[in-house]
Protein backbone atom coordinates (compact mmCIF):
# COMPACT_ATOMS: atom_id res chain seq x y z
CA UNK A 1 0.00 0.00 0.00
CA UNK A 2 1.42 3.34 -0.94
CA UNK A 3 1.99 5.97 1.82
CA UNK A 4 -0.72 8.39 0.55
CA UNK A 5 -3.43 5.72 0.67
CA UNK A 6 -2.23 4.58 4.07
CA UNK A 7 -2.47 8.13 5.40
CA UNK A 8 -6.00 8.55 3.97
CA UNK A 9 -7.07 5.27 5.56
CA UNK A 10 -5.84 6.45 8.96
CA UNK A 11 -7.69 9.76 8.58
CA UNK A 12 -10.93 8.01 7.61
CA UNK A 13 -10.60 5.56 10.53
CA UNK A 14 -9.91 8.42 12.96
CA UNK A 15 -13.00 10.30 11.72
CA UNK A 16 -15.15 7.16 12.05
CA UNK A 17 -13.89 6.57 15.59
CA UNK A 18 -14.58 10.20 16.54
CA UNK A 19 -18.11 10.11 15.12
CA UNK A 20 -18.79 6.78 16.86
CA UNK A 21 -17.66 8.16 20.22
CA UNK A 22 -19.77 11.32 19.75
CA UNK A 23 -22.88 9.28 18.90
CA UNK A 24 -22.32 6.96 21.87
CA UNK A 25 -21.99 9.92 24.26
CA UNK A 26 -25.11 11.60 22.85
CA UNK A 27 -27.19 8.43 23.18
CA UNK A 28 -25.93 7.90 26.71
CA UNK A 29 -26.91 11.45 27.70
CA UNK A 30 -30.35 11.08 26.13
CA UNK A 31 -30.92 7.75 27.87
CA UNK A 32 -30.28 9.33 31.29
CA UNK A 33 -32.71 12.21 30.67
CA UNK A 34 -35.70 10.19 29.46
CA UNK A 35 -38.59 10.21 31.96
CA UNK A 36 -41.24 7.74 30.84
CA UNK A 37 -44.79 8.10 32.21
CA UNK A 38 -46.36 5.19 34.09
CA UNK A 39 -49.87 4.91 35.51
CA UNK A 40 -50.48 3.56 39.03
CA UNK A 41 -51.82 0.36 37.44
CA UNK A 42 -48.58 -0.15 35.50
CA UNK A 43 -46.51 0.48 38.63
CA UNK A 44 -48.67 -1.92 40.69
CA UNK A 45 -48.27 -4.59 37.96
CA UNK A 46 -44.47 -4.22 38.09
CA UNK A 47 -44.13 -2.72 34.60
CA UNK A 48 -42.19 0.32 35.86
CA UNK A 49 -38.43 -0.20 36.13
CA UNK A 50 -36.93 -0.13 39.63
CA UNK A 51 -34.40 2.60 40.51
CA UNK A 52 -34.95 4.43 37.21
CA UNK A 53 -36.34 7.97 37.15
CA UNK A 54 -39.93 7.92 35.88
CA UNK A 55 -43.05 10.09 35.90
CA UNK A 56 -46.24 8.80 37.52
CA UNK A 57 -49.57 10.52 37.79
CA UNK A 58 -53.18 10.27 38.74
CA UNK A 59 -55.60 11.62 41.30
CA UNK A 60 -54.54 12.06 44.92
CA UNK A 61 -56.76 9.64 46.83
CA UNK A 62 -59.07 11.20 49.41
CA UNK A 63 -57.82 10.70 52.98
CA UNK A 64 -54.43 9.32 51.93
CA UNK A 65 -52.17 12.31 52.68
CA UNK A 66 -49.98 11.67 55.73
CA UNK A 67 -47.60 14.41 56.80
CA UNK A 68 -44.71 13.91 59.18
CA UNK A 69 -44.95 16.01 62.33
CA UNK A 70 -41.22 16.74 62.57
CA UNK A 71 -40.11 17.07 58.93
CA UNK A 72 -41.30 17.97 55.45
CA UNK A 73 -41.88 14.31 54.57
CA UNK A 74 -45.30 13.45 53.18
CA UNK A 75 -46.79 10.16 51.94
CA UNK A 76 -49.90 9.99 49.77
CA UNK A 77 -51.61 7.59 47.39
CA UNK A 78 -52.18 8.39 43.72
CA UNK A 79 -54.82 6.37 41.89
CA UNK A 80 -56.08 5.93 38.36
CA UNK A 81 -59.29 4.29 39.57
CA UNK A 82 -58.06 0.74 39.22
CA UNK A 83 -54.94 0.74 41.40
CA UNK A 84 -53.13 3.11 43.71
CA UNK A 85 -49.44 3.71 44.32
CA UNK A 86 -47.90 5.28 47.41
CA UNK A 87 -45.71 8.30 46.75
CA UNK A 88 -43.18 9.48 49.32
CA UNK A 89 -41.97 13.06 48.96
CA UNK A 90 -39.56 15.12 51.04
CA UNK A 91 -40.11 18.84 50.57
CA UNK A 92 -42.70 21.54 50.14
CA UNK A 93 -45.67 20.48 48.04
CA UNK A 94 -47.09 22.86 45.40
CA UNK A 95 -49.78 25.28 46.59
CA UNK A 96 -52.35 23.64 44.31
CA UNK A 97 -51.72 20.14 45.72
CA UNK A 98 -54.82 18.68 47.43
CA UNK A 99 -56.79 15.47 47.67
CA UNK A 100 -58.89 14.56 44.65
CA UNK A 101 -56.74 16.58 42.23
CA UNK A 102 -54.47 15.39 39.42
CA UNK A 103 -50.72 15.43 39.96
CA UNK A 104 -47.57 14.15 38.29
CA UNK A 105 -44.65 12.98 40.43
CA UNK A 106 -41.09 12.42 39.21
CA UNK A 107 -38.92 9.93 41.04
CA UNK A 108 -37.80 6.34 41.39
CA UNK A 109 -39.79 3.23 42.33
CA UNK A 110 -38.13 1.30 45.16
CA UNK A 111 -38.27 -2.45 45.82
CA UNK A 112 -41.43 -2.01 47.96
CA UNK A 113 -43.33 -0.45 45.04
CA UNK A 114 -43.26 3.03 46.62
CA UNK A 115 -42.38 5.95 44.36
CA UNK A 116 -39.68 8.04 46.06
CA UNK A 117 -40.47 11.38 44.42
CA UNK A 118 -37.99 14.21 44.05
CA UNK A 119 -40.50 16.50 42.33
CA UNK A 120 -44.30 16.84 42.49
CA UNK A 121 -46.21 18.86 39.91
CA UNK A 122 -49.81 19.97 40.43
CA UNK A 123 -52.19 21.34 37.85
CA UNK A 124 -52.22 25.11 37.41
CA UNK A 125 -55.99 25.68 37.29
CA UNK A 126 -59.11 23.68 38.01
CA UNK A 127 -59.79 22.79 34.36
CA UNK A 128 -56.31 21.54 33.44
CA UNK A 129 -55.04 18.03 33.97
CA UNK A 130 -51.77 16.64 32.57
CA UNK A 131 -52.47 14.71 29.34
CA UNK A 132 -50.95 11.49 30.69
CA UNK A 133 -53.15 11.62 33.80
CA UNK A 134 -56.25 12.34 31.68
CA UNK A 135 -55.49 9.37 29.45
CA UNK A 136 -54.96 7.05 32.45
CA UNK A 137 -58.28 8.16 33.96
CA UNK A 138 -60.09 7.62 30.65
CA UNK A 139 -58.66 4.10 30.36
CA UNK A 140 -59.77 3.20 33.88
CA UNK A 141 -63.23 4.76 33.47
CA UNK A 142 -62.66 7.14 36.39
CA UNK A 143 -62.71 10.33 34.30
CA UNK A 144 -66.50 10.69 34.49
CA UNK A 145 -66.41 10.37 38.30
CA UNK A 146 -63.69 13.04 38.52
CA UNK A 147 -65.60 15.39 36.19
CA UNK A 148 -68.78 14.98 38.25
CA UNK A 149 -66.92 15.62 41.52
CA UNK A 150 -65.24 18.72 40.07
CA UNK A 151 -68.60 20.06 38.85
CA UNK A 152 -70.14 19.46 42.28
CA UNK A 153 -67.29 21.32 43.99
CA UNK A 154 -67.69 24.21 41.56
CA UNK A 155 -71.43 24.44 42.25
CA UNK A 156 -70.99 24.35 46.03
CA UNK A 157 -68.36 27.13 45.83
CA UNK A 158 -70.81 29.43 44.03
Amino acid sequence: MNPVRKKRLYVVLAILCGVSIAVALALSALQENINLFYTPTQIANGEAPLDTRIRAGGLVQEGSVQRSSNSLAVDFVVTDGAHGVTIRYQGILPDLFREGQGIVALGRVNADGVLEADEVLAKHDENYMPPEVMQALEQSGMKQQHDAATAAKRESAQ
